[in-house]
């Protein structure tokens, strides 16, 4: 588990050298012993005080992250177990309009046990407050990228944890929405950790303390640079048209053919991830999802790895998808996918309506998409990611309705017409050109044959 550190010591372990602008602490005045009189409430505070040298369980202020303007919020857990109550709501009020009003990126850097006691409530209320300043900033456009620090339970993860748009985590910080002493008795402890919060799709990435400042600098700046449009990649496989449509299909399924991560380092001189679903599930074997920087500026990326396509998957590219479009990221996706996953387990996992939800999110994006489909394109398992109007093919790709194995037996012909009814499907390359599915055929040495 990675040391405890003060608000102010992990402020300078991420923000860069004498960057730091405390922002000025909106005044509120109580009745003794606070809003309910809790008896020893003022010297429980005032020994806080003394112990930390803060006057609340924040500290908030602007800085450069890698030479990246930010408004960062740091939690003081030594001040009643960073604790909320209402003078904490109104510095982290101030701190997101500061934020909205110099059009700045928020990063709450969480140690807290969630809402305090000595505040009923009051304090409970201050997360509904806190939701409030978060979709404000969200409906502004700009980013927010939380770091969880330990323990990042309650309130605090479900607001100013859960609800940022990236969830960067230290190594074996505790993190969940029951605290220790509340958590039913032998529950596994294990999953009360930002190891298991990532592995479940919940958070994006476990991020050693040294680390830290490049990689918040790396998200900060990929977040806040968008680019215009996404550009076509370049293919990267064979440069010559198939034959016949069964050609395309043994070209697409070949185990040589360049798949998505040959195509994103070519594309990308740096990038990150975007880690799962937010909703219980991650799938990084069949969809990369993330922000890299092409040509200097930013371009978001939704990507199938040729794989089956899980539920998780797809609702991790809508997620990206909806992100970038709110940031105003150009997007591109790479098709490749024999076609969603059909097991009992996916249907199980939504997968239906994990499709509709990507379905939705291209529909409805604002931002540029581009699409470039590089190898097997799948049934609407594919086209789910695949832009209207702005999707490209590779030499060695195809995009069917349905496989041609699977065609021919839904027709019951036998075995020996699955290569004729390929070439009926017409899912070459130049045939989608020609029926205008897709715009053009990228890095195609030969004209499409005439007819």
């Amino acid at each position: 588990m990675t040391e405890r550190l003060s608000a102010r010591a992990f402020l300078s372990l991420v923000a860069d050298d004498s960057t730091f602008a405390e922002l000025p602490c909106p005044a509120r005045g109580s009745g003794p012993d606070g809003p309910l009189a809790w008896e020893g409430y003022d010297a429980s505070r005032a020994r806080a005080a003394e112990r930390t040298g803060e006057q609340e369980s924040v500290v908030c202020g602007t800085a450069s992250v890698a030479g990246t303007r930010a408004v960062l919020i740091a939690f003081e857990f030594g001040f009643l177990g960073g604790s909320l109550g209402e003078r904490t709501g109104d510095r982290l009020e101030a701190a997101y309009v500061h934020a909205r009003e110099h059009r700045l990126p928020v990063v709450p850097l969480v140690a807290t046990g969630g809402s305090r006691m000595q505040e009923g409530m009051l304090a409970l209320t201050q997360l509904q407050r806190l939701a409030r300043q978060s979709v404000l900033t969200r409906e502004a456009g700009l980013a927010q990228i939380a770091v969880l620090r330990d323990p990042t339970t309650g309130g605090g993860w479900a607001t100013l944890g859960a609800g940022a748009d990236v969830i960067l985590a230290l190594p074996g910080a505790q993190v969940g929405f029951a605290g220790s002493r509340v958590r039913p008795p032998g529950a596994d402890t294990a999953a009360y950790t930002a190891e298991a919060q990532v592995a479940a799709g919940s958070a994006d990435a476990v991020v050693p303390a040294s680390q830290l400042r490049d990689t918040l600098g790396t998200w900060l700046r990929l977040l806040t640079s968008p680019a215009s449009e996404a550009p076509v990649p370049a293919a990267l496989g064979e440069a010559g048209l198939p034959d016949t449509g069964w050609a395309a299909v043994t070209r697409a399924r070949s185990p040589q053919r360049p798949r998505a991560q040959a195509y994103l380092d070519a594309y990308f001189s740096r990038r990150t991830v975007l880690g799962g679903d937010r909703c219980g599930g991650a799938d990084p074997e069949g969809m990369l999802c993330g922000f890299g920087d092409h040509e200097g500026r930013t371009v978001a990326y939704a990507a199938q790895t040729g794989t089956a396509t899980r539920p998780a998957g797809y609702r991790t590219a809508a997620r990206l998808i909806r992100l970038a479009d709110r940031l105003g990221i150009p997007v591109l996706t790479l098709v490749d996918t024999p076609g969603a996953a059909n097991d009992a387990e996916a249907e199980r996992q939504g997968a239906g309506a994990a499709i509709a939800e990507v379905f939705a999110a291209v529909a409805a994006a604002r931002t540029p998409v581009t699409t470039l489909v590089i190898g097997e394109g799948g049934s609407g398992g594919a086209l789910a990611l695949a832009a209207p109007g702005s999707t490209w093919a590779t030499p060695d790709s195809y995009f069917s309705v349905i496989a041609p194995e699977l065609a021919a037996a839904i027709l019951k012909r036998p075995p020996a017409r699955v290569e004729s009814t390929a070439d009926q499907l017409r899912i070459r390359p130049q045939d989608l050109v020609e029926l205008g599915v897709v715009r053009g055929v990228v890095g195609a040495t030969a004209p499409p044959p005439p007819g």
